[in-house]
Order: structure tokens, then sequence, then C-alpha cells
């Protein structure tokens, strides 16, 4: 069986001084003589004494750890989110722990209340694509536990959030799109409940407005994101009285659905399709999106890393302003389907 960890009481039960004797000993503390000093390391190295850092840490009100929770660990986006995140608390000598909501509202509020009895020093959220209520954050003020939103970020402004300009972004797809002389775009929006689902169709209806043409609510089609759900949004398109040579696609997920879904009725090559994200795979696509919108998540993940490290170090304050920080996107145009 293995033996207990050594622990500072048995040293000074040894050596016939007391614990506190031992610990100073141990951080070189003055008020302890040299040739104690020695003999308190030499026995604490002979019985392989390790110091109690989770102890010490509870000490000092911190545990240097922040907790990262996330729709899915495999989306691209996220993967590249994780590296800007990591990289900046390695810096601050922080460790992560990531967690997956799996676009799930129960599992997210479960995930949060497991975050905060591992005593995070403070939480990066996107929140799941079923989240419309948002106590299980609010609770974490009580333990003074700071929370920086990113990319999916909740609708309103009281709080630190970091995200990119998707109803910029929305207005240069529509743009790009009837610059190529499309006259009937749809839309392959995500849920109600996402606020970018909002971001984006502002965008659209800006553009569209812009340009004089008539806003058609019904070529904006809300979906959840699935395959199933896709294919469900496309074949509105389909059979739509005002059919759309064009469609934005919510994200690059979507955009593959969709691609997938209009090549084996054999009508890909009726569409132009623009999607977000931005991802390597679209490239190398015989029937690629025309267009992508490059959302940055390297940056996103460092700026609201860094964000959260400098809440976690401020003195609280009832007067704290929120970071509200946006990310420009960029229109990224890939080669032209013959």
């Amino acid at each position: 069986m293995q033996s207990k960890p050594t622990t500072i009481k048995e040293i000074a039960r040894i050596l016939n001084i007391s614990p506190s004797s031992v610990s100073r000993g141990l951080h070189d503390h003055p008020s302890i003589g040299a040739v104690t000093r020695e003999k308190i390391k030499q026995l604490a190295k002979s019985l392989n004494y390790e110091p109690n850092n989770a102890a010490i840490l509870f000490q000092k009100g911190k545990t240097y750890t922040i907790g990262v929770i996330l729709p899915e660990l495999s989306e691209h986006f996220f993967s590249i989110a994780i590296s800007a995140i990591e990289d900046e608390a390695i810096k601050k000598n922080y460790t992560v722990i990531f967690a997956q909501s799996h676009d799930n509202y129960e599992q997210e509020v479960k995930l949060v209340e497991k975050m905060k009895n591992q005593r995070v020093d403070g939480l990066l959220v996107s929140i799941s694509k079923d989240t419309s209520k948002f106590d299980h954050f609010e609770k974490l003020n009580s333990f003074n536990i700071p929370v920086v939103f990113f990319d999916r970020i909740p609708p309103f402004k009281n709080v630190h959030y970091v995200a990119c300009s998707l109803e910029s972004a929305t207005i240069k797809a529509v743009n790009y799109l009837l610059k190529k002389g499309h006259r009937s775009i749809g839309m392959i929006n995500g849920p109600n409940t996402l606020y970018a689902s909002e971001e984006r169709k502002d965008g659209y209806m800006q553009a569209i407005n812009f340009n004089r043409l008539k806003f058609d609510p019904s070529l904006v089609v809300n979906c959840d994101l699935t395959e199933q759900g896709t294919i469900e949004a496309a074949d509105q398109f389909l059979n739509h009285k005002r059919k759309p040579t064009a469609i934005v696609a919510f994200n690059d997920y979507v955009a593959l659905f969709l691609i997938k879904y209009f090549k084996k009725l054999n009508v890909i090559n009726d569409f132009d399709i623009v999607s977000y994200a931005n991802l390597p795979i679209i490239s190398y696509l015989d029937n690629s999106p025309v267009a992508s919108v490059e959302q940055y998540p390297y940056l996103q993940g460092q700026k609201a890393a860094n964000i959260l490290l400098d809440l976690i170090h401020s003195p609280n304050s009832e007067n704290q302003a929120y970071y509200n920080t946006i990310v420009e996107s960029d229109l990224i145009v890939n080669e032209v389907k013959e």
C-alpha cells in the first residue's frame, strides 16, 4: 500500500519543534537559525516531503486555474481559440480546465456549478445554442468568479465579452453576392436563442435595404445547425416561389451540409454559397463556398483570456466597466466557380 505523504506536523514531531517553525525553516525565514533550517530541510528531503500546494493556494485565495466551457472542442474554431487561451494562461502561470456543453443548456448549467466547486479563479464561456437564461452565470458574482464570454455571447451589454463583428461581416457577404449579380439571396440562420443569429439577420436586412431591394422574411430560415435542420431549410429554398440563386450559411459546417445535399440533388451549380468561420478544409473542396467570413478565433481567445486574467487580478469594484470587445471580420473570397 502507498504510504501517506509526509506532513509538516510529522517533521515537527520528529525534531521536537512547532509546525510553524518547520514551515518558516522550509521557507528560509530569518527567525529560524541556519543550523535548524538545515536540519528541517534534510529531514524533509529524506522523508520525501512535498508541500501541499492546494492548501497554500487556498490560503492565498487563488487556485491559479481558469475554466473554459465551449459547445464542442472538436470544432476547428474552438480548437484554435483553445490554443490562444492556453498560451496566455501559461504566461501567467495559470492552468486551464476545459469542458464541453455539447450545445446543451442543462449540461452548461451543470458545468458552471462544477467549475465553481473546483474553485476556478475565472471562467471563459461560449454559450450553447439552447441558452436563453443566464442565472447560472449571475450566481458566480457572489463567489467573486469573473466570467468573460467570447464568440457566442449573451444578448446584452452588461457582461464582459469578446466577439466578431458579425453584422458588418454579413453586410460584406451580401454585398459581395449582390455585386456578382444575385438578386434573390437566402440565409440559413441559427436558432433564435443565439444573439449571433440576430446579428446575421440585421446585417442581411441592412445590405438588402441599402441596395434598394425588398426584404423578404421568408428568405431567412432558422435551423438548429444540424445536418437534418440544414436539409429542411434547403428544401424551403428549393420550393420557394423566389428560389434564391445564392445562400448565406450560418457557418462552414452548415455550408458543408448544404453542399453535400445539393450535390446529391445535382443542383450544386445552381447556387453560390457564402459561409462563416473560413475553415481551412473549404479551400480543398471541388464545390467550396465562394467566400467565407474570417472570425479570427486565435485573436478572440487571446483577448478573452487577457481580459479574464485582468479581472482576476483587479481589485473588486462595483463600478467596474464592462469589457465589450469587437474583433473586426474579413470576407475571404475563394476562387469563383467555373
